[in-house]
């Protein structure tokens, strides 16, 4: 592993640690995020740790001149019409199947995704400035693409944990192993977009895509749906870096 990757994961969860921790330990003696609003400073926090940590690393390892160099990897919004339309497809392609197997209950109307897809920068899509724009290119440096996008896969799983033991928050008593099936699948569409597009904002747009639509249709909890979902994703994505090798049609 690169030095610019150690540096990166060692930065993300130490933060993640410190933050959740506290929140954690709160939870534990009664104390839920939801009800005293001064734990949203740590649990935020450590929800950012992946893009504080981006950027920590980043200036380390002279990667980045400054904030603006690092903003501008980040928000490279000039790509094409074919690689923003794979985006909203794999987005619907990531819902769609858990719907139909888990079924779901309705969350917010659908016209507030243009409201939730925005706040949703600060609610996951910047955790791509480290995991797709760092880890992901740095791991296939070193490892064939299915086996540095499952590596990436299980650490975002695990960094996820403390989430789960957190009183107020989303994931708290939820299946712990079926999000970690519906993260694989996100892995490997992330890795194929971040692959043949090259883009960490492309990224970026589609974790708050698949965030916002998870606000909206509110899936029971059912392995099997995650299961579909993850086989169709990776499907996807072996296809798209298939097709895009021999044509080059996303770059």
């Amino acid at each position: 592993m690169s030095k610019l990757s150690k540096n990166y994961l060692c930065y993300t969860f130490l933060i993640m640690l410190v933050c959740w921790g506290i929140c954690v330990i709160c939870s534990l003696n009664g104390i839920a995020v939801d009800d005293h609003y001064v734990l949203f400073i740590p649990y935020l926090l450590g929800g950012w740790s992946p893009t504080i940590a981006s950027f920590l690393a980043l200036r380390k390892n002279d990667g980045i001149k400054g904030v603006k160099d690092w903003l501008k990897h980040i928000f490279d919004l000039k790509h094409s019409v074919f690689s923003y339309i794979m985006v909203a497809i794999l987005g619907i392609v990531f819902i769609l199947p858990q719907c139909v197997v888990s079924g779901y209950e309705n969350g917010a109307p659908l016209f507030a995704i243009i409201v939730m897809m925005p706040m949703m920068l600060f609610g996951g899509g910047l955790e791509e400035a480290g995991w797709r724009y760092i880890l992901q290119p740095e791991l296939e440096k070193e490892h064939s693409y299915t086996v540095a996008t499952i590596m990436v896969s299980v650490i975002w799983w695990l960094w996820h944990l403390p989430l789960f033991y957190i009183q107020g928050v989303g994931q708290y008593g939820h299946n712990y192993l079926a999000f970690g099936v519906n993260v694989l699948g996100l892995g490997f569409a992330l890795a194929g977009i971040r692959k043949i597009t090259g883009s960490v904002w492309l990224c970026v747009l589609f974790h708050c895509i698949v965030n916002s639509l998870s606000g909206i249709y509110v899936v029971n909890d059912n392995i099997w749906g995650n299961i579909v979902t993850t086989v169709i994703l990776i499907l996807c994505s072996y296809a798209l870096v298939t097709i895009n090798g021999k044509k080059k049609i996303f770059s």
